[in-house]
């Protein structure tokens, strides 16, 4: 039996495709390898024709890690690590901004996967942009700043009172979320764990502030960070189709789901793998094929 996957990428920056591949069913030790090693090649990795189940898609998240449950979000019947992101008439979507997954947590996530479950006629397609690729377009100057600074994250800056008032139980999931994720402080240049390479990381969607920079120039220097790090040349569009499955390296990468499709009605499931704790590391070393 032919392992070996076929990767096609998608743009010098960031994305590819894999084929030779059934995600449905345990990879091998070589393919999952191979599945590994392309991710962090290529920060997200897209599979066509892959009908998942729950429970198949968290078998394959387990082989990354332990997975997380998150605070808010619903979850698939009886599966609790696979959260279901149903953009219903009367759950309106809150994801269609450009943000990296859960970086509210000490231990942010490593990486997630997202499967196609439901899908508007045209529209919602997602966008991912490389944390790397706009980290190495900077000035050396401006790299120097960065680098050692830190930045805070605020889970309420994506997930607001207000949003979350349509029942008392949604409104007491929502305050204890917040009672435990309160505010705190990663790095702005993240050292990716594995490859040793240098990424920007703050975010529209939970990054408030820079730490011992004044509020005036810290602001300013944020939105150009924002503005930075998704420009079109660091980017790329997935255009969904029924059970296609996308796995991004959540540490490097930011995306923005787009609700042009609206009152449509679109269903993802998504398994969120845990991480380690961010650090930013000035030597860099290379990763070992």
């Amino acid at each position: 039996m032919n392992e070996r996957l076929a990767i096609q990428p998608l743009s010098p920056a960031i994305g590819a495709v894999v084929s030779n591949i059934d995600l449905t069913r345990p990879l091998s030790d070589s393919q999952f390898e191979q599945l590994y090693h392309s991710l962090l090649k290529h920060q997200v990795l897209f599979a066509r024709g892959q009908a998942i189940t729950p429970l198949q898609q968290r078998e394959l998240a387990s082989r990354f890690g332990d997975l997380h449950i998150h605070p808010v979000y619903p979850h698939a019947a009886g599966v609790e690590e696979i959260i279901e992101l149903d953009t219903h008439n009367d759950n309106p979507p809150d994801n269609d901004n450009w943000h990296t997954d859960v970086t509210f947590i000490e231990n942010p996530p490593l990486g997630a996967i997202l499967a196609a479950k439901r899908l508007p006629e045209v529209g919602g397609d997602t966008l991912w942009s490389s944390g790397i690729a706009a980290f190495e377009a900077l000035s050396p100057q401006l790299k120097i700043l960065l680098s050692g600074l830190q930045a805070e994250h605020d889970f309420e800056k994506s997930f607001p009172e207000y949003k979350h008032l349509r029942s008392e139980e949604e409104h007491q999931r929502w305050q204890q979320a917040k009672r435990q994720h309160p505010p705190l402080l990663h790095p702005v240049v993240r050292t990716h764990p594995v490859s040793g390479r240098q990424a920007l990381f703050v975010n529209e969607g939970f990054t408030t502030r820079l730490v011992g920079i004044p509020q005036q120039e810290g602001g300013a220097l944020l939105q150009f960070l924002f503005r930075h790090t998704t420009k079109p040349e660091f980017q790329v569009r997935w255009r969904w189709q029924q059970d296609d499955i996308a796995i991004w390296d959540n540490r490097v990468t930011q995306h923005y789901a787009n609700a042009d499709y609206l009152p449509q009605r679109r269903i993802m499931h998504r398994a969120t793998i845990l991480g380690d704790k961010p650090f930013y590391r000035s030597e860099r070393r290379v990763l070992r094929d």
